[in-house]
């Protein structure tokens, strides 16, 4: 396969796919070569592009790969509340406090406990605070500004559903380790590939769909018998990929192949 019939990429994501060619990151356009200038200039569409590229892409016409309405809701806990609301996608209920004076009302709209997190920038279940009394507050609340607030829905365990262009990829639990209230991989949750119903499933793809997002982790909770997307993470690992044996390259170089992507 020459480099004419490989997809072009940014990003390091799809590296190892054999009908990909990776160009890498530069900081300045001016940067990459002449040659690789071109192919960029000329290619279709773009994979993995990075958010600032994603956004150039965007202005002058050119496809990307994820969708430049994936990045725009990367790692931004705000505005993804604020489109599940608009939307009607059912999630926990979530408010934003800006400044002191809005953070000393806190507890005027949610009763303890309760939920905070950096609304920017984290991920893995770092940032995310049980607000247990007053003193947790204080703490969390010296951390960021705006302060991002969720109702707590006690649960075990969620479902982390991934999906791909317009498919489920892939859908597991994560059961939480004992004594945590986050279902994270990455602070010790378990993976289990038990069956995921159906209404989960749909919810998932569905929360895609509207929100335009195409490849992207969508995290859901079932608490008193209702489904709730607690968040999307557009940047998800590949544990429960391999959990269940599914080579992520071979799945991606399909799907480009099949041009599902």
């Amino acid at each position: 396969m020459t480099a004419n019939d490989k997809v072009i990429a940014l990003e390091a994501r799809l590296r190892q796919c054999k009908n990909v060619l990776t160009l890498g990151v530069r900081p300045n356009f001016c940067d990459y070569s002449r040659q690789d200038a071109d192919l960029i200039r000329k290619a279709a569409k773009i994979y993995y592009p990075t958010t600032f590229y994603a956004e150039l892409f965007d202005a002058m016409g050119k496809e990307t790969f994820p969708s430049y309405h994936t990045y725009k809701c990367v790692q931004d806990k705000i505005k993804q509340t604020a489109l599940f609301d608009l939307l009607q996608i059912p999630n926990p209920r979530t408010r934003v406090f800006y400044g002191q004076r809005q953070k000393n009302a806190i507890c005027d709209y949610f009763e303890l406990p309760f939920i905070g997190k950096i609304p920017r920038g984290s991920a893995m279940g770092r940032g995310v605070f049980l607000i247990r009394n007053p003193d947790d507050l204080h703490a969390y609340c010296s951390l960021t500004t705006p302060a991002y607030i969720q109702e707590y829905l006690p649960s075990d365990r969620d479902v982390r559903v991934v999906v791909i262009g317009s498919q489920v990829a892939h859908a597991y639990w994560r059961l939480a380790p004992a004594g945590e209230f986050r279902s994270n991989v990455a602070v010790g949750a378990t993976i289990s590939l038990d069956p995921v119903p159906q209404n989960i499933l749909d919810l998932a793809l569905d929360t895609a769909r509207r929100c335009r997002w195409d490849d992207v982790g969508i995290d859901i909770v079932e608490h008193e018998g209702k489904l709730y997307v607690l968040e999307a993470n557009m940047k998800y690992g590949k544990e429960g990929f391999r959990a269940a044996g599914i080579d992520y390259i071979k799945l991606m170089e399909t799907m480009i192949e099949n041009g599902n992507i």
